[in-house]
C-alpha cells in the first residue's frame, strides 16, 4: 500500500494575526498575496479598518539570491548538454558521460559554496554572516547527498571499489580529514605525529587493501586472544579498532563527525569488501549505534539512509520536503532518469516524476525578471506538459521594457506560439498608442496580424494628419508592402500616402487616378472624403487637364453624396456656425473647380475626337 503524505506544515506570516482579523489571499504565478479584510472577524456588524499592508509569500525565494543565481545559470548549460547524451552516446561511453555530468553538477555546487564562504567571512553584520552560513550548510548537504547518489546509482560501484568510493566520499565531506592529512604527511616523522592514528587512509590499491586487512585481522585477533596488549590499554584499544569492534570504535566517537563517518570507518575495519545490497543494514545499525538514543534522526540522516537502501524515490521525496528550492531534486531526478532508473514511476496527474519536478523548478524561474529565460529550456524538455506550461507562464511575464518584450516574442516565434505572439504584440501596440507612438503601435499591430487594432491606429494616423497637415513615421508607411492588406483602413493609409508621393513627384495623372479610386472603391472612410476632395482642388486647377470628363462626373457624384448625407444640426453654436461656413466655402470652391474642369475636359476630349 502506498504511503500517504502527511499534512503540510503551517507557515506563520509575521505581523498577521488570523485569530483577530479575517484574511483574504490571491494566488499569483509564483507567489501568494495575503491581506486583512476591512472588517473584524468576530464582530461582523462593526466595520473596522484593516491592516494597510499586503504580504507577498513567494514559493521560490532562492531565485532572488545572487550567489544561487550562479548555480541556476551554470547548471542550466549542464542540463541542456545532458539532454543530447541520449542521442550521442551508448554503452560504456554513455555511463562515463553521465558520471562526468554528475561531477560537473557537484563542481557548480562547490563553487557556490566557496563564494558563499568568502561572503560570510567578509560580512560586516552577524545577520548577513548567519544567512550565508545557513546557505553554505544547505549547499554542503546537497553536495553530500548528490555525491552518495553518484556512487550508488550512477557509477554503481561493485563490492570492493564501493568502499574506496565511500572513503573518498567521507574524506571530501568531513573537512578535517584533508587538513589533518596535510599536517601528518608534512611532518618529519608521520608515524609519530599526534594525529597519525586519527586518519584511516586509502592510498593502497584494492588488492593491497584486502591482503593487508586479512593480515591485520588475523594478527589482531591472535594478539587479542593471547593477551599480548593486556598491559597497554591503548594498544589493546587499537587492536580492537582494527578488528572492527563497535564498542571500541564508539569510544573514539569524538574523532568521528557523524554516523556515516562511523559507518565507513566500521566498514573499513570489519567488511572492506561490503556488497551494495548489504549497505542498508550497516547504515541503519551505524545510525542507531552512533546516536545511541540520545537524539533522533535529522532529515539529512533519513535522506542518506534512503540512499543506502537504494530507495531512489524516497530520496527524492525526502529532499523535496527538506530543501528550500526545487533545483536539487529537479536536476538529480533528470540525471537519474537518464540513467534509466525512474522509468516505472509515473504520477497520477499525467506526468512522470522527472517532468513534474522540472515543471516546478521552471515555474519558480519564471518568477524572476531574468531567470525566466532559463526556464524556457526546462519546459522545452518536458514532452507531456511542457508546451502548455510554457504558454501559461510566458503570458504572465511583465513586459516592462521593449527589449524584454522582444526576447519574449522571439521565444514565442521560435516555437510557433501564434496566440502568444499575437497577444504580446497587441499589448505592446496598446502601450505605444497610450504613449502616442503611432509608428511603433502600427508596427506591433501588423506583427500581431490584428486587423481591428491596425484600423484603430490607422485612424489615429489620419486624424493626426488632418490636425498637422503631414504624416509622422513616413518610412514605416512608405514600406508597408503586403502588410497594408491587413485591413481596409490600413490599405487606405498606405494608398493615401502613395497619392502624396505621386503628387510630390508631379505625376499628376497617376495621383488623380489613385485619388478617385480610393473614393469609388469605398476603401476611404466617408469621414475622410471631404479631405480627399479638397486634395483634388490643386489638380483641378492645373494648366493641363488632369481629370477626364468621366472622372470629373465621378467626383461630382461623390461630392453630392457627401452633402446629402450630412446630418441636420439643432440650434447651432458659434463654433458650429464657423465650421459650417468653412465647409460651405469648401463645397463652393469644389463645385466651381469641378465645373471648370468638366468644361475643359469636354472641350479637350471633343477636339481630340474631331481631330
Amino acid at each position: 500500500m502506498e504511503e500517504l503524505d502527511g499534512e503540510p506544515t503551517v507557515t506563520l506570516i509575521p505581523g498577521v494575526n488570523s485569530q483577530k482579523k479575517q484574511m483574504c489571499f490571491d494566488w499569483g504565478p509564483g507567489e501568494m498575496l495575503v491581506c486583512e479584510t476591512s472588517f473584524n472577524k468576530k464582530e461582523k456588524s462593526e466595520m473596522v479598518p484593516g491592516c494597510p499592508y499586503i504580504h507577498i509569500i513567494r514559493k521560490d525565494i532562492d531565485v532572488y539570491c545572487k550567489i544561487l543565481r550562479k548555480l541556476f545559470n551554470e547548471s542550466h548549460g549542464i542540463f541542456v548538454g545532458l539532454q543530447r547524451i541520449e542521442e550521442e552516446f551508448t554503452g560504456k561511453s554513455r555511463k562515463a558521460q553521465l558520471v562526468r555530468v554528475s561531477k560537473n553538477y557537484r563542481s557548480v555546487i562547490r563553487a557556490c559554496m566557496e563564494e558563499m564562504h568568502q561572503l560570510a567571512i567578509a560580512a560586516k553584520d552577524p545577520a548577513s554572516g548567519g544567512q550565508f552560513s545557513s546557505q553554505i550548510s544547505i549547499l554542503s548537504a546537497m553536495e553530500l547527498i548528490w555525491n552518495l547518489c553518484e556512487i550508488l546509482f550512477i557509477e554503481v560501484a561493485p563490492a570492493g571499489p564501493l568502499l574506496l568510493h565511500l572513503l573518498d566520499w567521507v574524506r571530501l565531506h568531513v573537512c578535517e580529514v584533508d587538513s589533518l592529512s596535510a599536517d601528518v604527511l608534512g611532518s618529519e616523522n608521520p608515524s609519530k605525529h599526534q594525529d597519525f592514528w586519527k586518519l584511516p587512509g586509502n592510498t593502497q590499491t584494492l588488492t593491497e587493501l584486502e591482503l593487508k586487512w586479512q593480515h591485520w585481522h588475523e594478527e589482531c585477533e591472535r594478539h587479542l586472544q593471547d593477551g599480548t596488549f593486556a598491559s597497554s590499554p591503548h594498544l589493546e584499544s587499537l587492536c580492537k579498532i582494527m578488528l572492527g569492534d563497535e564498542a571500541a570504535l564508539l569510544e573514539q566517537k569524538e574523532l568521528l563527525s557523524n554516523w556515516y563517518h562511523f559507518l565507513v570507518t566500521r566498514l573499513l575495519y570489519s567488511c572492506p569488501t561490503v556488497k551494495p545490497m548489504d549497505l542498508h543494514c550497516y547504515a541503519q545499525s551505524s545510525l542507531d549505534l552512533f546516536l545511541g538514543g540520545e537524539s533522533s534522526a535529522e532529515p539529512l540522516d533519513n535522506i542518506l539512509l534512503a540512499a543506502f537502501e537504494f530507495d531512489i524515490h524516497q530520496v527524492i521525496k525526502e529532499c523535496s520536503i527538506a530543501l528550500s528550492n526545487w533545483w536539487f531534486v529537479a536536476h538529480l531526478t533528470d540525471l537519474l532518469d537518464h540513467c534509466k532508473l525512474l522509468q516505472s514511476h509515473n504520477l497520477y496527474f499525467g506526468s512522470n516524476m522527472r517532468e513534474f519536478l522540472l515543471l516546478e523548478y521552471a515555474s519558480g524561474l519564471f518568477a524572476h525578471h531574468s531567470l525566466w529565460q532559463l526556464g524556457v529550456d526546462y519546459f522545452d524538455h518536458c514532452p507531456e506538459l511542457g508546451r502548455v506550461s510554457l504558454e501559461l507562464h510566458i503570458e504572465r511575464i511583465p513586459l516592462s521594457t521593449e527589449q524584454k518584450a522582444l526576447k519574449v516574442l522571439r521565444v514565442c516565434e521560435q516555437r510557433q506560439m501564434t496566440e502568444q505572439v499575437r497577444s504580446i504584440c497587441k499589448i505592446l501596440a496598446m502601450k505605444a498608442v497610450r504613449n502616442n507612438r503611432l509608428g511603433s503601435a502600427l508596427s506591433w499591430s501588423i506583427r500581431a496580424k490584428d486587423a481591428a487594432f491596425a484600423t484603430l491606429v490607422s485612424d489615429r494616423f489620419l486624424r493626426d494628419y488632418c490636425e498637422r497637415g503631414c504624416f509622422s513615421d513616413l518610412d514605416l508607411i512608405d514600406n508597408l508592402g503586403p502588410a497594408m492588406m491587413l485591413s481596409d483602413r490600413l490599405t487606405f493609409l498606405g494608398k493615401y500616402r502613395e497619392f502624396h508621393r505621386l503628387y510630390g513627384e508631379k505625376r499628376f495623372v497617376d495621383a488623380a487616378s489613385l485619388l478617385l479610386s480610393l473614393m469609388t472603391s469605398q476603401i476611404a472612410p466617408r469621414s475622410f472624403w471631404m479631405t480627399l476632395l479638397t486634395d483634388a482642388l490643386p489638380l483641378l486647377e492645373q494648366k493641363q487637364v488632369i481629370f477626364s470628363a468621366e472622372q470629373t462626373y465621378e467626383l461630382m457624384r461623390c461630392l453630392e453624396d457627401l452633402i446629402s448625407e450630412r446630418p441636420a444640426h439643432g440650434e447651432p453654436d458659434a463654433q458650429q456656425l464657423q465650421d459650417d461656413d468653412i465647409e460651405t466655402t469648401k463645397v463652393e470652391m469644389l463645385r466651381i473647380g469641378l465645373a471648370r474642369n468638366l468644361a475643359r475636359s469636354i472641350i479637350k476630349e471633343g477636339s481630340l475626337d474631331g481631330s
